[in-house]
């Protein structure tokens, strides 16, 4: 049996040439399996936010895909839908398109004596982030040490 880490590489594989297909982006994929069971839940984003018209034609067209590929050897549940206005930030260019952007940021190790930030992203350099806190206070963190970011919800 393939490795779910694998198998999610397959499957980002067959469905982003779909997903591209329709002007839409390919934001990040989880599979996960319990009890026998998959769950792939795709998510998708575009210039102008993402409608549940589009999370259902794209559903049916990565139905298709996958049914023709079949690289999934179990039952799943596919859910398809669009980050949230709270997404998650996973990759070091996620921090460049959001530049300037409210943010909450945990660390594996501390940077300035703690490992929980909220900011905006000032600059990304160098698998670097910084980020401006209040008071005027900046912090540089390492990419590699960033274990969770997303996005903040600005009101």
């Amino acid at each position: 049996m393939k490795n779910i880490e694998e198998l999610g590489d397959k499957i980002k594989k067959i469905i982003e040439p779909v997903i591209n297909a329709d002007g839409i982006e390919l934001y990040d994929i989880e599979f996960n399996r319990m009890r026998g069971k998959g769950l792939l839940r795709v998510f998708i984003e575009k210039e102008g936010g993402v409608t549940i018209e589009d999370c259902g034609r794209i559903s049916r067209e990565i139905e298709a895909a996958l049914d023709v590929e079949d690289p999934i050897p179990f039952s799943y549940v596919l859910e398809v839908s669009s980050p949230g206005l709270d997404r998650p930030l996973k990759k070091l260019e996620d921090f460049n398109k959001y530049s300037g952007k409210m943010v909450r940021v945990t660390t594996l190790e501390p940077v300035d004596n703690q490992t929980f930030f909220i900011g905006t992203i000032a600059k990304v350099e160098n698998d670097e982030i910084s980020i401006l806190l209040p008071k005027n206070r900046q912090v540089i963190i390492p990419f590699k040490n960033i274990t969770k970011a997303r996005l903040e919800v600005e009101v």
